[in-house]
């Protein structure tokens, strides 16, 4: 098991937002460029999940660019965690190292 914490200041318009995007799209090929599109922004933490700590600015700017992959039969979901939080995990460790807001497409 691994323990990670996160702090999200709730009172700064520019700092980070914890966000969590979990999805299910049908196609393939899609599917394939949502990840791509998603790993300029965060890490991927399963096979359909993503996590990112990321400035408001560039989470709008991502928000902005799904809907694009998503078509009426797919669901993305964007949870965006502000505050103290607790990560725990179980089972393969995930590598969260991220490059300061690197956006990469």
């Amino acid at each position: 098991m691994e323990d990670y914490f996160f702090e999200i200041k709730e009172d700064a318009k520019e700092d980070k937002v914890f966000v969590l995007i979990i999805y299910d799209i049908v196609s393939n090929k899609k599917r394939v460029k949502f990840a791509k599109y998603l790993q300029g922004y965060g890490f991927r933490i399963q096979k359909s999940a993503f996590e990112a700590v990321i400035k408001e600015n560039i989470y709008r700017k991502m928000l902005a660019g799904i809907p694009q992959f998503v078509s009426s039969e797919d669901s993305v979901r964007v949870y965006k965690i502000i505050g103290k939080g607790q990560v725990k995990n179980f089972g393969m460790a995930v590598n969260r190292e991220q490059d300061e807001d690197a956006i990469i497409f």
